[in-house]
């Protein structure tokens, strides 16, 4: 089971991190695009990332915008997973990303 992280390590952390929010149980982040399929293809880029992962974030779609939620429900806080796959959705190629 991951480790929850103390509140030094969680600055530290989302220091790397632009555009996400961050509070000591959660990271959040809205992504907004052009229309809805754009904002699909993006919520499945983010499900192929999560499944590899195995670690999975909240997901709210509303026609061109995602909202992503990302904690680990498990320890009751974040964890490095939470910052790990944040990383990774930021690191999605840029056809999947808001233009």
């Amino acid at each position: 089971m991951a480790t929850r992280l103390t509140a030094s390590e969680i600055t530290a952390a989302s220091a790397e991190l632009a555009d996400w929010q961050v509070t000591t149980s959660s990271l959040t982040r809205t992504f907004r695009f052009q229309n809805f399929a754009q904002a699909l293809a993006f919520v499945n880029a983010v499900g192929e990332r999560a499944e590899v992962a195995k670690h999975h974030p909240d997901i709210e779609i509303h026609w061109n915008q995602v909202r992503l939620d990302l904690t680990t429900h498990s320890a009751g806080g974040l964890t490095t997973l939470d910052f790990e796959l944040a990383q990774a959705i930021n690191a999605l190629p840029a056809a999947c990303m808001p233009r």
